[in-house]
């Protein structure tokens, strides 16, 4: 067999450092060439509230308030605890989505708990969620084995990650794996990378979180994100500072423009690197229980959705002017 001399390169590099070529050459051949699709028009820059935070209404009253507050869509949560159950998807779903159109309103994207493709739940939610029009998912997140190497686990999620490719193709649905900060896979964006370049699938990318990229990267966010731009299927938007809790400092969440997050820089490198997708909004600081998904909130109702129209207000400007 005739070596190419970009493989010849590259196994001579890779050879020069101590690697084994078997795995990577193939993986120079393909290494800048994610197989995404192109962004969708009608997708880009779309603005769903996470259903989280109005888990303390029905499905039609929530479509209500999304519309009244001036959302194009829901990112409504499908997993435990969730405004619809994963065991009830097939009938549930469907009512949700019924509620959220009537309202004017589109679904771009759900969030789930899902990580495998044979988990009890996972190709129901996938099928019911594809045969209402639904393009995206956000899957549950991973830990790492502590009696594994880093390598071993990554090849161990490899696999996993796999098979839900396949699953998602079969069903023409994107899960999206959201990196967030802390012990997780997908906390410092290069595993996450590696994972999805490998499998170089259309049906599986990243949800990127610029709040957990900066927690993780305070300062070397944009590298982070300018390797795993070509994989962004989505984003989630919020914001925060560093402040004292029980005596430790920790991120504390704020309302939109009020935190440490540059979203001029930020936004402005999504429109260098052609990311065009749909956004989740997060509210995650304090609303009363309604930043927690609780069902009952102990904030006034006018004072929850008066902070709720003006982060959208302030994030619907900011992607104006990007």
């Amino acid at each position: 067999m005739q070596t190419s001399r970009r493989n010849f390169i590259a196994q001579s590099l890779l050879a020069t450092a101590g690697l084994s070529t078997a795995w990577n050459v193939a993986e120079a051949s393909n290494m800048a060439q994610p197989s995404m699709p192109p962004p969708k028009v009608d997708e880009a820059f779309k603005i769903s509230i996470f259903s989280k935070n109005l888990q303390w209404l029905n499905y039609t009253e929530m479509a209500k308030v999304a519309a009244d507050l001036g959302f194009d869509g829901v990112d409504l949560t499908v997993r435990p605890l969730g405004h619809v159950l994963p065991e009830n998807a097939e009938t549930d779903l469907p009512k949700a989505v019924e509620a959220i159109t009537k309202a004017g309103l589109k679904m771009y994207m759900i969030t789930t708990a899902i990580t495998a493709a044979d988990e009890p739940h996972t190709e129901k939610i996938l099928k019911t969620a594809s045969s209402l029009g639904i393009r995206h998912y956000r899957t549950g997140w991973l830990t790492y084995d502590d009696k594994k190497s880093i390598e071993d686990n990554l090849k161990a999620k490899r696999e996993q990650f796999q098979k839900l490719a396949d699953l998602n193709a079969k069903y023409s649905i994107s899960g999206e794996y959201q990196n967030h900060s802390g012990l997780y896979f997908g906390a410092p964006l290069w595993d996450l990378h590696r994972i999805l370049q490998e499998i170089n699938s259309p049906w599986l990318g990243s949800q990127f979180d610029i709040l957990h990229a900066y927690v993780e990267g305070f300062n070397a966010w944009p590298i982070s994100l300018k390797l795993i731009a070509p994989y962004i299927r989505s984003i989630c938007l919020k914001d925060f500072v560093w402040g004292i809790k029980d005596g430790k400092w920790a991120l504390q969440t704020m309302p939109a423009g009020e935190g440490l997050i540059d979203f001029k820089k930020y936004l402005g490198m999504l429109k260098q690197y052609n990311v065009s997708v749909p956004v989740s909004l997060h509210y995650e600081y304090d609303l009363g229980g309604a930043e927690n998904g609780a069902f009952t909130i102990t904030m006034s109702r006018d004072k929850v959705l008066a902070a709720m129209r003006k982060d959208i207000l302030t994030f619907r400007k900011m992607i104006q002017e990007m």
